[in-house]
Protein backbone atom coordinates (compact mmCIF):
# COMPACT_ATOMS: atom_id res chain seq x y z
CA UNK A 1 0.00 0.00 0.00
CA UNK A 2 1.28 3.37 -0.88
CA UNK A 3 -0.08 5.73 1.92
CA UNK A 4 0.73 8.80 -0.27
CA UNK A 5 -1.22 7.90 -3.22
CA UNK A 6 -3.98 5.69 -1.38
CA UNK A 7 -4.66 8.47 1.34
CA UNK A 8 -6.03 10.80 -0.67
CA UNK A 9 -7.87 8.29 -2.98
CA UNK A 10 -9.40 7.18 0.56
CA UNK A 11 -10.41 10.40 1.81
CA UNK A 12 -11.79 11.68 -1.77
CA UNK A 13 -14.41 9.03 -1.51
CA UNK A 14 -14.92 9.03 2.38
CA UNK A 15 -16.11 12.61 1.60
CA UNK A 16 -17.86 11.63 -1.55
CA UNK A 17 -19.91 9.10 0.36
CA UNK A 18 -20.42 11.78 3.38
CA UNK A 19 -21.23 14.60 1.72
CA UNK A 20 -24.05 12.40 -0.67
CA UNK A 21 -26.26 12.27 3.00
CA UNK A 22 -26.55 15.90 3.26
CA UNK A 23 -28.70 18.36 2.39
CA UNK A 24 -28.58 22.00 1.23
CA UNK A 25 -25.18 23.39 1.70
CA UNK A 26 -23.50 20.91 2.78
CA UNK A 27 -24.32 18.36 -0.98
CA UNK A 28 -21.12 20.55 -2.04
CA UNK A 29 -19.03 17.98 -0.01
CA UNK A 30 -20.58 15.68 -2.72
CA UNK A 31 -20.02 17.64 -5.87
CA UNK A 32 -16.48 18.08 -5.31
CA UNK A 33 -15.69 15.30 -3.58
CA UNK A 34 -17.54 12.69 -5.78
CA UNK A 35 -15.67 13.66 -9.34
CA UNK A 36 -12.02 14.12 -7.58
CA UNK A 37 -12.06 10.71 -5.87
CA UNK A 38 -12.60 9.19 -9.75
CA UNK A 39 -9.63 11.46 -11.13
CA UNK A 40 -6.94 10.83 -8.52
CA UNK A 41 -7.56 7.24 -8.95
CA UNK A 42 -7.19 8.28 -12.64
CA UNK A 43 -3.81 10.21 -11.85
CA UNK A 44 -2.66 6.57 -9.89
CA UNK A 45 -3.20 4.84 -13.63
CA UNK A 46 -1.71 7.53 -15.27
CA UNK A 47 1.53 7.73 -13.30
CA UNK A 48 1.95 3.97 -13.87
CA UNK A 49 1.73 4.39 -17.93
CA UNK A 50 4.07 7.24 -17.58
CA UNK A 51 6.82 4.88 -16.22
CA UNK A 52 6.94 2.96 -19.47
CA UNK A 53 9.03 4.36 -21.90
CA UNK A 54 7.91 5.39 -25.81
CA UNK A 55 11.23 3.26 -26.78
CA UNK A 56 11.05 -0.50 -24.91
CA UNK A 57 7.04 -0.36 -23.64
CA UNK A 58 5.02 -2.73 -25.98
CA UNK A 59 2.01 -1.37 -28.16
CA UNK A 60 -0.19 -3.20 -26.56
CA UNK A 61 0.63 -2.01 -23.30
CA UNK A 62 0.13 1.23 -24.26
CA UNK A 63 -3.12 0.58 -25.92
CA UNK A 64 -4.47 -0.93 -22.41
CA UNK A 65 -3.51 2.25 -20.52
CA UNK A 66 -4.99 4.79 -22.88
CA UNK A 67 -8.25 2.75 -22.78
CA UNK A 68 -8.15 2.53 -19.47
CA UNK A 69 -7.55 5.90 -18.89
CA UNK A 70 -9.78 6.98 -21.28
CA UNK A 71 -12.48 5.10 -19.48
CA UNK A 72 -11.81 6.57 -16.70
CA UNK A 73 -12.41 10.08 -18.02
CA UNK A 74 -16.25 8.82 -19.38
CA UNK A 75 -16.60 7.81 -15.48
CA UNK A 76 -15.77 11.02 -14.33
CA UNK A 77 -18.23 12.42 -16.64
CA UNK A 78 -20.98 9.71 -15.42
CA UNK A 79 -20.04 11.08 -12.13
CA UNK A 80 -20.99 14.51 -12.56
CA UNK A 81 -23.96 13.69 -14.59
CA UNK A 82 -25.60 11.32 -11.81
CA UNK A 83 -24.93 14.42 -9.31
CA UNK A 84 -26.40 17.02 -10.62
CA UNK A 85 -29.48 18.66 -9.30
CA UNK A 86 -31.81 17.61 -11.88
CA UNK A 87 -32.20 14.23 -13.52
CA UNK A 88 -29.17 13.47 -16.09
CA UNK A 89 -29.81 9.73 -15.76
CA UNK A 90 -29.93 9.13 -19.36
CA UNK A 91 -26.35 11.20 -20.08
CA UNK A 92 -24.72 9.50 -17.12
CA UNK A 93 -25.74 5.93 -18.52
CA UNK A 94 -24.03 7.15 -21.81
CA UNK A 95 -21.12 8.44 -20.10
CA UNK A 96 -20.09 5.16 -17.94
CA UNK A 97 -21.58 3.00 -21.44
CA UNK A 98 -19.03 4.30 -23.04
CA UNK A 99 -16.13 4.00 -19.97
CA UNK A 100 -17.45 0.64 -20.67
CA UNK A 101 -16.70 0.21 -24.24
CA UNK A 102 -13.04 1.61 -23.41
CA UNK A 103 -12.61 -0.89 -20.85
CA UNK A 104 -13.32 -3.71 -22.81
CA UNK A 105 -10.91 -2.28 -25.81
CA UNK A 106 -8.17 -2.88 -22.79
CA UNK A 107 -9.32 -5.97 -21.54
CA UNK A 108 -9.84 -7.67 -25.41
CA UNK A 109 -5.90 -7.82 -25.59
CA UNK A 110 -4.04 -10.96 -23.71
CA UNK A 111 -6.68 -13.93 -23.11
CA UNK A 112 -7.58 -16.75 -25.41
CA UNK A 113 -11.35 -17.89 -25.64
CA UNK A 114 -11.95 -21.20 -23.87
CA UNK A 115 -13.24 -22.92 -20.84
CA UNK A 116 -12.66 -19.58 -18.54
CA UNK A 117 -13.98 -17.04 -21.10
CA UNK A 118 -17.74 -19.16 -21.34
CA UNK A 119 -17.89 -20.12 -17.64
CA UNK A 120 -17.60 -16.40 -17.17
CA UNK A 121 -19.99 -15.54 -19.66
CA UNK A 122 -22.35 -18.06 -18.65
CA UNK A 123 -22.26 -16.77 -14.86
CA UNK A 124 -22.80 -13.35 -15.58
CA UNK A 125 -25.81 -13.84 -17.82
CA UNK A 126 -27.35 -15.83 -15.38
CA UNK A 127 -26.53 -12.78 -12.91
CA UNK A 128 -27.24 -10.16 -15.41
CA UNK A 129 -30.81 -11.98 -16.52
CA UNK A 130 -32.42 -12.33 -13.03
CA UNK A 131 -31.56 -8.54 -12.12
CA UNK A 132 -32.94 -7.40 -15.62
CA UNK A 133 -36.51 -10.44 -14.85
CA UNK A 134 -36.50 -8.19 -11.16
CA UNK A 135 -35.73 -4.98 -12.37
CA UNK A 136 -37.93 -4.86 -16.37
CA UNK A 137 -41.41 -4.11 -13.91
CA UNK A 138 -39.95 -1.51 -12.42
CA UNK A 139 -38.37 0.05 -15.42
CA UNK A 140 -39.96 3.24 -16.71
CA UNK A 141 -40.73 1.84 -20.88
CA UNK A 142 -38.14 4.44 -22.43
CA UNK A 143 -35.32 3.09 -20.40
CA UNK A 144 -36.00 -0.30 -20.88
CA UNK A 145 -33.89 -0.27 -24.03
CA UNK A 146 -31.03 1.59 -22.62
CA UNK A 147 -30.56 -0.20 -19.82
CA UNK A 148 -30.62 -3.89 -21.39
CA UNK A 149 -27.65 -2.15 -23.73
CA UNK A 150 -25.92 -0.88 -20.46
CA UNK A 151 -26.29 -4.09 -19.22
CA UNK A 152 -25.05 -5.79 -22.26
CA UNK A 153 -21.55 -4.08 -21.83
CA UNK A 154 -21.47 -4.19 -18.94
CA UNK A 155 -21.77 -7.62 -18.89
CA UNK A 156 -19.27 -8.31 -21.64
CA UNK A 157 -16.67 -5.92 -19.93
CA UNK A 158 -16.71 -8.45 -16.92
CA UNK A 159 -16.41 -11.53 -18.71
CA UNK A 160 -13.19 -10.44 -20.60
CA UNK A 161 -11.95 -9.13 -16.95
CA UNK A 162 -12.80 -12.79 -15.76
CA UNK A 163 -11.54 -14.35 -18.80
CA UNK A 164 -8.36 -12.44 -18.17
CA UNK A 165 -7.58 -13.48 -15.31
CA UNK A 166 -8.59 -17.43 -15.15
CA UNK A 167 -6.46 -17.86 -18.80
CA UNK A 168 -3.08 -19.59 -18.19
CA UNK A 169 0.26 -18.05 -19.61
CA UNK A 170 -1.71 -14.99 -20.99
CA UNK A 171 0.21 -13.35 -23.36
CA UNK A 172 0.93 -9.38 -22.22
CA UNK A 173 -0.46 -7.16 -21.08
CA UNK A 174 -2.17 -9.96 -18.99
CA UNK A 175 0.65 -10.41 -16.59
CA UNK A 176 -1.16 -12.46 -13.50
CA UNK A 177 -1.35 -9.63 -11.03
CA UNK A 178 -2.74 -6.72 -13.65
CA UNK A 179 -5.27 -9.26 -14.93
CA UNK A 180 -6.41 -10.47 -11.06
CA UNK A 181 -6.91 -6.34 -10.30
CA UNK A 182 -8.85 -6.24 -13.49
CA UNK A 183 -11.08 -8.86 -12.81
CA UNK A 184 -11.50 -7.75 -9.17
CA UNK A 185 -12.31 -4.53 -10.52
CA UNK A 186 -15.11 -5.76 -13.23
CA UNK A 187 -17.13 -7.50 -10.41
CA UNK A 188 -17.35 -4.42 -7.98
CA UNK A 189 -18.59 -2.65 -10.98
CA UNK A 190 -21.42 -5.24 -11.91
CA UNK A 191 -21.93 -5.25 -8.22
CA UNK A 192 -22.19 -0.88 -7.52
CA UNK A 193 -24.52 -0.83 -11.02
CA UNK A 194 -26.49 -3.54 -9.76
CA UNK A 195 -27.12 -2.10 -6.40
CA UNK A 196 -27.50 1.30 -7.91
CA UNK A 197 -30.64 0.27 -10.10
CA UNK A 198 -32.26 -1.62 -7.61
CA UNK A 199 -31.75 1.42 -5.50
CA UNK A 200 -33.24 4.08 -8.09
CA UNK A 201 -35.93 1.41 -9.84
CA UNK A 202 -36.53 -0.60 -6.90
CA UNK A 203 -37.71 1.88 -4.22
CA UNK A 204 -34.20 2.75 -2.53
CA UNK A 205 -32.55 0.41 -0.28
CA UNK A 206 -31.00 0.74 3.08
CA UNK A 207 -27.21 2.42 3.18
CA UNK A 208 -27.89 2.19 -0.82
CA UNK A 209 -25.34 4.67 -1.10
CA UNK A 210 -22.96 4.04 0.56
CA UNK A 211 -23.13 0.62 -0.93
CA UNK A 212 -23.03 2.21 -4.52
CA UNK A 213 -20.05 4.75 -4.22
CA UNK A 214 -17.82 1.84 -1.95
CA UNK A 215 -17.82 -0.61 -4.69
CA UNK A 216 -17.87 2.12 -7.25
CA UNK A 217 -14.66 3.35 -6.09
CA UNK A 218 -13.15 0.39 -5.39
CA UNK A 219 -13.98 -0.93 -8.63
CA UNK A 220 -12.44 2.09 -10.42
CA UNK A 221 -9.32 1.66 -7.97
CA UNK A 222 -9.09 -2.09 -9.15
CA UNK A 223 -8.89 -1.37 -12.69
CA UNK A 224 -6.51 1.53 -12.07
CA UNK A 225 -4.17 -0.76 -10.49
CA UNK A 226 -4.58 -3.00 -13.36
CA UNK A 227 -1.87 -0.36 -15.13
CA UNK A 228 1.22 -2.04 -14.56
Amino acid sequence: MNLRRDVPILLAAVAAIIGASLDGDGRWLHWIAKPLATLLIAAMALRSADRWSATDTPSAHRTYARAILLGMAFSCMGDIFLMLPFDAFVPGLIAFLLAHLCYIVAFREGFRAGRGMLFAAALLAVFAGINLAGLWPLLPTDLRIPVVVYVVVLALMATLALARAWTKNAAAPSAPTSARWAAIGAVLFVISDSVLAWDRFGGGLPAGTLCVLSTYYAAQYCIARSVR
